[in-house]
This record gives C-alpha cells, structure tokens and sequence, in this order.
C-alpha cells in the first residue's frame, strides 16, 4: 500500500496545495512506495508566518529546562522507533540497515547532548575601563532558521541542525531533499508527540521552487544546508541578499593517507569503510587513497580483493555490507563518471559498471569500484563523485602527500594511517581539512565538531560550537555613576 504524506505547519498535518505530490521510489526495488506533498509558495510562506509567530509570541521566552525536557523526549520517542525508522529510511535512500539504525541512535544521542546545553546558554560578565559600568553580553537565539538537508543521512543530518536550534531557542522550518522526504515527515510525528508546541518545528517538502520560497521571503534569520558545493553557492549567494548566516556542510574529496609503517591490517580496513561505506555516498568519503610506494601494492592488492567481495543486495537485510546508488539521477551520475575516468586513461583494477545478479536487477547497484595509479591532476582525483569509487595514487615522502593532499578545491575530512607520533602530529597539523581521523575513518561523535573549509564548506556542526550559528551576541552596559557626563564627547 502506497502512502501519501502530508505536509507539517503550525503543528497541523496539511495536504499538498492542488494536490501536487511527487512518488518516492525504492532505489532497490524500483517500485513506488509513497506519495510526498510538493508545498506551494503559499504553504511554505505558511511555515514561515507559523515559526515567526511560535518564537514571537511564546517560544524565545521559554525556559531552556523547559527545551531540554521537551529535547529529551524527543531522542527516548526516536530511540523506541529506532527499527521502524531505520527500515523506513533505508527504504526510501538505499542505506544498509545496519547503518541506518545506527544513525537513529546517533541522532537520538544528538538531542540528548544538546538537551544538556539548553539551561546552560550563558554570556559573560566583561570589565571595562570605567568601573562604573557594568558590561555583560547574553547569547540569545538567532529567531527563525531554515534547516535544508541532504538524501544521504536525512535523520542523522537533521540532527545536526535541529537539536542545537532548538536547544539555543529557535524556530525551524525544515525542507528535506525531495529524494528522501519520507523520515523526515515520519520525525516530524515524534516532533508533535513529544509535545513541541505548533509552530515549533514544521516541515515543507517538494523540489528546488521550496528551496527558493524559504529563501526569498525575507522572513528567516539563519540558514543551515547540507547538501553540493553547487547547490551551497547558490544558496549562500540569496542568503547573502537578505544578509543572513549560513551555515554550509558541503562536498568533499577527502585523502586517506597510508604510510609504509602504518598497521596495513587496519588501514585497508579503514580505507574501505572509508569508500565503500555508505556506498561512497558520503561528504567525508575517503575518496583519494594515498599509499607510500613500498606498501602500494600490498594495499591495492588486499582492497582489489576486499572489493570484490564485498556483499551487495537487499538494504533491509543486516547481512548485506553495500546498498544501492540513493536515486537513478546519481546511479547515472556516477557510471557517467567511472566512464570519464576509464576514457582519460585512469588504470582500472576492479569494477566499473553497474552491479548485477540475483537480487540486484531492479535495483541502482554498482560494483564497487578501484582505480590505481591515479595522477592527483586527473578528474576522478578532483571531482567529488558521491559513489563506490576510490583513486589509489602513490607518494614517495610526507612533503610530497601533504602538498597533493591539499591540492583540491575541497578540505571537508582527511585520514592518517603511521604509528610515528610525531608524522601523525605533523600531517594534521599540516593537512588542510576541517576533520582529521589518525588511525580510524569515518568516525563520529556528537561532542566533537564537523565541518569543513573552502568547497566544503563554513561553520561547524555538532559539538558545542553548533551552538554559536543558532544565537546572537547581545551586549549591555549599565552605569551606576552618580557623575554627569559631557554630552558631546564618547565616554570612554
């Protein structure tokens, strides 16, 4: 049975306007599974009148006890839905079950943590010069932000947005990709039953015409987007005519750097789960796999056979390690560039096409896929592919992998895989990337800060510094001097 979802403003569940939906498709089945509202510049104009008036009226005033309770029951509804959810998402992008679960419990945690920051928004106390002025500054919530998200880890994502909003007192309109809507519009029920008041939270879904409503209005105080560098530019730039902040979690064509003496065991490890997690559908994809010459074919060998054998089939079914492209746009996207590639000459080790067999025919698999001896100056060591693929590219000394490392438009994640503390000490440090994991890939946690610079992106999520996108600085003066001032001079 198909389901036809509804749009949430001002906490009522709201059809689409002339009935326009659009159908969410199962990227392993194929099949039609839902119907999502496309909202109309009136509905999304509705969203935005509704969050305005939620923090006008009541919700700036609310006490942070008072958000954090309602945070907490929040992440105890989504943990006790943990299953349905998962399965739901994995439906709708293609996402192993094993990892999608996984991210509910994330997010969850994601809720608690800033559930603890809520009552704990405080500004400081400043000495001046005059010491009979009394300065303190008070960091209150920005107002009504926008939160858009991408398809690849919609609850994961939308917790990175939403929790510190709502920690720090703000209103929220969000938009989902409109090839991943269903959760979110799932989400947005625990949202009514943990008992947020109507205007809280709302959620608008539909194409790029949202996207531009949101963001045309003039009524918003802050965006928060994930999503591509491309999308980001345009995005940043109309933020930019209303003067709103914008916070961007973009693309990224991460290095994975192995050295001769690193532990080879657990650095192939990481460099697959670096790539081939998530189907390579992930911003921190560890894309670039860099190997000093005398393990590079010891690397290339083990993850040449690794890659073959890695499981393929039914999202849902715990067993299976790789899902499926996340829609038939981006399936095409990425053959179109594993073509390219092989057409510039790039040296193929290990798949190349689309995925099939038992199981796989009505499904966007494809194989995961190796190049070797790939230039740094080639299109698939540039070019952000959002898939299975991973260029292996070979360096003789640290100076050599720290400059072709960097030698991308993106710096959103790097690894480092050596036992040499002091090499690890130095290739942070000299890596340009927001992120940088020694010994370990793609790993995560709500306490630690995410984000990137250049094409990847500004501002950081998670951790306490998500906060600082979400409130404004205010400052106060009070003077207690019994002395009269000169009029026309600054007191100073």
């Amino acid at each position: 049975m198909t389901e036809t979802y509804k749009l949430y403003i001002d906490g009522k569940w709201v059809a689409a306007a002339d009935q326009e939906y659009f159908p969410a498709i199962n990227p392993y089945s194929g099949e039609t599974w839902a119907m999502v509202p496309q909202a109309s510049d009136s509905q999304v104009a509705e969203a935005i009148d509704s969050a305005r008036a939620a923090f006008e009226t009541s919700w700036r005033k609310t006490s942070g006890w008072h958000r954090a309770q309602l945070l907490m029951r929040l992440a105890d509804l989504l943990e006790a839905d943990a299953d349905r959810m998962s399965v739901l998402e994995t439906t709708d992008n293609g996402k192993v079950i094993r990892e999608t679960r996984s991210q509910m419990h994330f997010a969850a945690r994601a809720y608690r943590f800033f559930a603890g920051y809520a009552d704990k928004i405080w500004g400081k106390s400043i000495p001046l010069d005059d010491r009979d002025i009394l300065d303190y500054t008070r960091r209150e919530p920005a107002g009504v932000v926008v939160a858009v998200t991408a398809w690849n880890s919609p609850m994961h994502l939308l917790s990175n947005k939403l929790a510190p909003a709502i920690a720090a007192g703000n209103c929220i309109v969000i938009k989902p990709s409109e090839h991943a809507s269903c959760t979110t519009l799932e989400f947005a029920k625990l949202v009514e039953a943990a008992g947020f008041p109507p205007g809280v939270v709302n959620v608008v879904t539909g194409d790029a015409r949202v996207g531009k409503a949101l963001l045309s209005s003039g009524r918003v105080d802050c965006v928060s987007f994930t999503g591509s560098p491309a999308v980001g530019r345009e995005i940043s730039a109309a933020a930019g005519r209303r003067l709103i902040p914008v916070t961007m979690e973009l693309g990224g064509k991460s290095p994975n750097i192995i050295f001769e003496d690193a532990d080879i065991r657990k650095a192939t490890i990481g460099a697959l789960a670096g790539i081939f997690g998530g189907t390579g559908q992930s911003c921190i994809a560890g894309s670039r796999l860099f190997v000093q010459r005398p393990v590079y074919q010891q690397v290339a060998e083990t993850l040449v056979a690794r890659a073959r054998s890695i499981k393929l089939g039914n999202p849902l079914d715990p067993a299976t390690e790789m899902g499926t492209a996340a829609n038939k746009a981006q399936f095409d996207r990425i053959l179109s560039c594993i073509s390219g590639a092989v057409d510039a000459g790039a040296n193929l080790l290990t798949g190349g096409k689309a995925a099939t067999g038992e199981g796989l025919d009505n499904g966007f698999f494809i194989e995961p896929t190796i190049f070797g001896d790939v230039r740094n100056d080639m299109q698939v060591a540039q070019e952000e592919i959002f898939g299975p693929v991973l260029s292996i590219l070979p360096f003789d000394t640290e100076e050599e992998v720290v400059a072709l490392g960097n030698d991308t438009d993106f710096g959103l994640a790097a690894g480092i895989w050596t036992t040499n503390l002091s090499r690890a000490m130095r290739v942070s440090r000299e890596i340009r990337a927001g992120m940088v994991w020694v010994n370990t890939y793609r790993a995560a946690a709500v306490q630690a800060p995410f984000g990137g610079i250049k094409d990847s992106g500004s501002g950081r999520e998670r951790g306490e510094e998500a906060l600082d996108p979400y409130t404004v600085t205010k400052n106060v003066m009070v003077s207690f001097s019994d002395e009269e001032r000169d009029p026309f001079a600054m007191k100073l």
